[in-house]
Parts: C-alpha cells; sequence; structure tokens
C-alpha cells in the first residue's frame, strides 16, 4: 500500500487512515461485501473523461486489514469542488472505523475545498446494517437527500443453474426468448468497432422513447476502461444490427446499463433474447446477482408500506413514465430493491444550495 504526498494519517487506538494505491483499493472493492463497480477506479477513470477527478481512503487495522472505505468524485468549479461518492462508502460493522473514515472523507474533502460530500451507500433497506448505518449518519449531522443513482431497481439472483434462473423468468418472458430464436435474432459479442452500431441503436432509442443519452466517445470509454467487466451484446436479423446492450459487472454483481433497439428489434423480441445473455454472461463471471438498474421508486416505497399506501403507490406507478421499462426489468424474475437515500455532509453551508445543483 502506497501513501501520497499528503497522507491522511491520523490514528484512533489501533486504526489507521490512509490513502491506498488503486491495487489495493481494486482489491478491497473486490472482497467487500458492499463492494460496487461505481467504486472501483475504473470507473473513476471513465467519470475522469466527465470532467470528475478521484480520491480514495480506507480504514485498516493494526494487522494492516482494510476495514471501511470510499472512492471520492471531485468536480471543480471557480476554484471550489463538489464530492460524491457514488455506491459508496463501503462501511464496516465497526463504529470507530465508520467514524474514522467519516473524518477522513471530512479531511480530505476540505482540502479540495469541497462545498458538501455526499455520500450514497451501497447498502438496501433490507440490508441488515441498512438500520445501524442511516441512523448513525443522520447523528453525524448529515442531511438526508435524493439519490443520484437510481433508489429502486430489481435484482435477480443469478448465483444458481441457468435453468433455474430461465424458469424465473415470466411465462410471456421466456415465451419472447424463445420468438426471439425462432424469428432468427442472432446475439453476438461486439468489440471496439462496433460502438457506432451500438451508438445509432441508442440514437434511435433515445428519439423514439425521448430520453437523452451518453456521446458516442462516452460509450466507447465506457466500455474500453471497464475491460474486461464491460460486455458488449448485439441482436442481429440477417446481419442487420436491431438491438444492442452494453452491460458491466464487479466481483458480486452485473450491472444493466445501457440498452436499445429499434422497431424491428422490438417486434422480434431482442431485447428480451439480449438481456438473457447478459445474465448468463455475468452469472459465468461468478457473480451472485444481476441489477436491472433502476425503476419507478413508487414500487420500491411500497415494500415498506401498509397495505393502503402500498396500493396506492403502485397505482400511481401505472403512469410513470418508466412503468413499460419496469414490466420489463420485472419480468426476468428478480425481487425489487430500495437503497438508502444519499446524505449530504456540509462543508460550506452558505453555497450549498447553489453547488447542490451542480451534481445533480
Amino acid at each position: 500500500m502506497s501513501i501520497v504526498a499528503h497522507p491522511l494519517h491520523p490514528r484512533h487506538g489501533e486504526l489507521a487512515l490512509l490513502e491506498p494505491d488503486l491495487a489495493t483499493w481494486d482489491a478491497f472493492v473486490d472482497t467487500h461485501p458492499q463492494g460496487h463497480l461505481l467504486q472501483s477506479s475504473a470507473w473513476s477513470l471513465l467519470k475522469a473523461s466527465a470532467g470528475w477527478s478521484a480520491r480514495r481512503v480506507v480504514v485498516l487495522d493494526h494487522a494492516g486489514t482494510l476495514l471501511a472505505g470510499a472512492q471520492v468524485l471531485f468536480r471543480y468549479q471557480y476554484g471550489l469542488a463538489v464530492a460524491y461518492t457514488p455506491r459508496g462508502p463501503l462501511f464496516s460493522d465497526d463504529a470507530t472505523a465508520n467514524r474514522l473514515l467519516l473524518h477522513g472523507l471530512t479531511r480530505l474533502a476540505r482540502r479540495q475545498r469541497a462545498i458538501f460530500v455526499r455520500l450514497e451507500p451501497n447498502l438496501t433497506t433490507q440490508h441488515p446494517l441498512a438500520d445501524a448505518i442511516h441512523t448513525w449518519i443522520l447523528l453525524q449531522g448529515l442531511h438526508p437527500e435524493r439519490t443520484i443513482q437510481p433508489r429502486s431497481s430489481v435484482h435477480v439472483a443469478i448465483n444458481r443453474p441457468s435453468e433455474t434462473i430461465f424458469a424465473s423468468f415470466s411465462k410471456g418472458h421466456r415465451a419472447d426468448i424463445r420468438r426471439a430464436e425462432r424469428n432468427a435474432v442472432v446475439v453476438r459479442i461486439g468489440t471496439e468497432r462496433d460502438i457506432p452500431a451500438f451508438y445509432a441503436i441508442m440514437q434511435a432509442t433515445g428519439a423514439r422513447a425521448n430520453f437523452g443519452i451518453h456521446s458516442e466517445a462516452y460509450y466507447r470509454t465506457a466500455w474500453q476502461c471497464l475491460q474486461p467487466r464491460s460486455h458488449l451484446l448485439l441482436a442481429e436479423i440477417e446481419g442487420r444490427v436491431v438491438a444492442a446492450h452494453m452491460v458491466f459487472a464487479d466481483a458480486q454483481c452485473g450491472s444493466y446499463l445501457y440498452s436499445g433497439a429499434d422497431e424491428v428489434g422490438l417486434k422480434a423480441g431482442a431485447n428480451h433474447l439480449l438481456e438473457w445473455h447478459a445474465i448468463q454472461w455475468a452469472a459465468h463471471l461468478g457473480c451472485h446477482s444481476y441489477d436491472m438498474w433502476g425503476i419507478p421508486d413508487a414500487f420500491g416505497q411500497a415494500l415498506e408500506a401498509d397495505e393502503t399506501t402500498r396500493t396506492a403507490l403502485e397505482q400511481s406507478a401505472q403512469s410513470d413514465p418508466l412503468i413499460g421499462v419496469y414490466r420489463f426489468k420485472k419480468g426476468f424474475g428478480g425481487q425489487i430493491v430500495r437503497y438508502l437515500p444519499a446524505y449530504d455532509l456540509l462543508l460550506i453551508p452558505p453555497l450549498y444550495t447553489l453547488a447542490r445543483q451542480r451534481i445533480g
């Protein structure tokens, strides 16, 4: 483990605070129960192309075991910064380690002249540590906020035989996958040369569904930076690309981030077949779950609501623009989950209102 030129070095008892080298950090993310793709150094390289820079801090014990840590992204303007830990920090079950981590994050952010730090833990509300971590964060004086990453999602368990995974899909999804195969939809693994074809599909999908997309350069950088844990899948009919998915994985979970299809691909069921191939890829890597990445939050809120409120939330979700996306994702047999909220640590309160618009 290396220490940067200006190390964070306070010690609390037998715990120490350091900035790790990239190899040490990524190994920690891979083995930590809360480790996530968005906390990897590869993700920070992708975000660097969008104007963010990254720093990392870890808490370790006297034996050198890493207990907690965070990768923090900074964006600068006018000599000040906003700071963000996507799907992080990675907390310990040791309150002393978490307290030292928050101290280190605060100290690091102040050095970068950050107006505030937004934490976005990779903990669902059903996680055994969720209530304790939520309460502890509030007691530290942080403010709950809306998340930047999706608050609610669908997680598909994939640490089981392929036939069991397939059998858990809805009857309609199984039929659509088989229909795509009968309609001669061919799935192949894409390379960097296929990024333009992928981008063309994204453009067509964004125009049809009226949502914004990234630039072609961004998707290319995403595919490159996250190799070998990025996977481009193309669906073709008679040699023409009709749908495409770009999916990713960390050591524990596959993630469905970018996808699209043209009208021919939609009618042929190509998206369903691509998603089945993506799930099998993540399972082959050893992932235990597959994150469908975002559904209407009303479904997540309904998880812990009383019956009357739950019914009202589920009814309101029917008019959400993402209801079709929800039906597609839920049909793969997963469970609805809801993450803890984001939390803002205010460092320069007078500028907070203006700066929070920047991070959004």
